[in-house]
């Protein structure tokens, strides 16, 4: 999401932008986790600093990690729904899981936003304790007439 912002030729771009307006406007409450933080740590300087500039220009609270999410995303991945490869990908919907957040807001299609996640991650969370954490893109969640 946060190098969406900056992407002006991404076909999503305006979308996302909006999304934090909404944010600014105080429609949302925006969290991350120290996990998504400790993923643009690893960026380009220039892009890094810009990224991680988003979370205090739009007071977005960034929750702490947790051993409860490691492993409710080790789950994810022991059954199928996460590649290991990607087990961050796990971990950010566990940690949404774990907080009882309402939803994720993504553009990754690959690993998140997708119906096979959306699926798996709802029903290992149900057979754990957890609810299932809504999970779409910011294109869903903008009231403008494109959405």
């Amino acid at each position: 999401m946060f190098n969406y912002y900056f992407d002006e030729d991404r076909e999503n771009h305006p979308d996302t932008v909006t999304l934090f307006e909404d944010i600014a406007a105080g429609k949302y409450t925006a969290l991350t986790s120290l996990y998504v933080v400790d993923e643009l740590e690893k960026a380009p300087s220039e892009k890094r600093d810009k990224m991680i500039a988003l979370i205090e220009q739009f007071g977005i609270t960034a929750l702490a990690l947790s051993d409860e999410a490691e492993w409710l995303a080790d789950t994810y991945v022991e059954q199928g729904i996460i590649p290991l490869k990607y087990r961050t990908d796990g971990v950010h919907i566990a940690v949404a899981a774990v907080n009882d957040l309402d939803l994720i807001i993504s553009m990754n299609f690959q690993h998140i936003v997708k119906r096979k996640t959306k699926i798996g991650t709802g029903n290992i969370n149900a057979l754990n304790g957890y609810r299932s954490v809504e999970i779409c893109t910011p294109m869903e969640v903008n009231d403008n007439e494109n959405a």
